[in-house]
């Protein structure tokens, strides 16, 4: 990739996400950029920061049709009904939102009340993805979870009578489960008739109470039982595997996190959020500051990003593959010449050696993760950091 230029054509597919930094009490495993609130939820005061922050961000991406809006967190389910009209009235009003975009609202079931979630519909969240995590009572115990088994089925009764289009968040290989106990997590979330799954495998990350003082969880061969059982259950259930943790029904793939996946662009506003943009001549990465009260204070001076560079062409590789290969199908040679601005041939030597070694398959069109290279993923994206890394 020495010397390479970025030569992007058409600028990728662009969406936006909104980041709500609080929830009532952080999770044991979450490495997430989120806080225990403390007292009230500061919400007007942090709703026109958001504006302020879209306002200031509109030269990066102006005239560009947005086709995805995403509320994360924290627990974006804690904004009040007449917050949540706030923040999509100032969205529409400054982007370009396709008509049929995606608006997905992420909740977790300590919060759900039926009349607001009713007005968060009507307000234009059209999608709901909801962090159940497990509907047996020991297991979110143990998860550190503020919701029981009868709220997270309540919650999603909630949510299927107000939305047509819902995810519901699982995780396996958790403290003392079970193989059955795990596909009964399965069964009880297919019973609501989901529109989505995500079934997340419990990992213990870096700087995390799990990490520091580890509960006992299934032991590997267990634990990739489970995960092998359940890819069975949801194709015997008629969902789609399409992303390493991700199942759909037809024609309902997550069309935010697919434009994460194919290398697309996405703005993202609020406390330690992400930037992703495409120019013509480069590619620009960027985040705020992540701490609520200094990223209101930083907007409140003039802006809230705290970080921005370049990507390096000896990156993009990396930087695409690391979104891409997550995908069952893989991507085609086209999309990665379209999406980075660098042609493939430029990575022609290290795809031999992953192809060599089981990894992938590829032809002239297309790059597949094979089985082992999806059960091996950061094996295999290794093989795509730059030299000296």
């Amino acid at each position: 990739m020495n010397g390479a230029v970025v030569r992007i054509a058409t600028p990728p597919p662009l969406s936006l996400y909104v980041h709500l930094p609080w929830c009532i009490r952080k999770c044991p495993y979450c490495d997430f950029n989120s806080h225990e609130l403390q007292g009230d939820l500061p919400e007007a005061r942090y709703i026109h920061t958001l504006i302020a922050d879209l306002e200031s961000a509109l030269p990066w991406v102006w005239g560009r049709q947005v086709r995805s809006v995403f509320f994360g967190g924290g627990t974006p389910s804690l904004l009040s009904e007449r917050g949540m009209d706030e923040c999509l009235t100032a969205i529409r009003a400054r982007l370009l939102l396709a008509p049929d975009a995606e608006i997905t609202l992420e909740a977790n079931p300590g919060t759900f009340e039926g009349a607001r979630f009713g007005a968060y519909r009507r307000a234009g969240i059209n999608r709901l993805s909801i962090g159940v995590q497990s509907f047996h009572d020991p297991h979110l115990k143990a998860l550190g979870r503020i919701h029981d088994a009868d709220a997270a089925r309540r919650a999603v009764d909630i949510a299927a009578h107000h939305f047509d289009n819902f995810n519901l968040d699982l995780m396996y290989g958790l403290p003392g489960q079970t193989l059955d106990q795990a596909l009964a997590d399965i069964d009880t979330a297919l019973s609501f008739n989901p529109t989505h799954l995500s079934s997340y495998q419990l990992t213990l990350e870096p700087n995390t109470p799990f990490y520091h003082d580890p509960p006992a969880l299934p032991d590997h061969d267990l634990a990739a039982q489970m995960g092998e059982t359940i890819l069975e259950r949801m194709t015997q259930g008629g969902f789609g595997h399409y992303e390493t943790s991700a199942f759909a029904s037809p024609g309902f793939r997550c069309t935010h996190n697919l434009n994460y996946w194919t290398f697309g662009d996405y703005l993202g506003i609020g406390a330690g959020a992400h930037s992703k943009l495409s120019f013509q001549d480069k590619i620009v990465r960027q985040m705020r500051y992540r701490h609520p009260e200094a990223y209101m204070k930083a907007m409140a001076r003039g802006s809230a990003v705290q970080e921005t560079h370049e990507v390096t062409p000896e990156a993009i590789p990396f930087e695409f593959m690391m979104n891409a290969l997550r995908l069952c199908d893989g991507v085609s040679a086209a999309l990665y010449e379209q999406r980075t601005g660098v042609p493939l041939l430029g990575i022609v030597p290290i795809l031999d050696r992953v192809e060599a070694l089981g990894l992938i398959t590829r032809d002239w069109q297309w790059v597949r993760p094979t089985l082992r290279g999806q059960q091996f993923l950061n094996e295999l994206l290794q093989h795509f950091l730059p030299e000296g890394t």
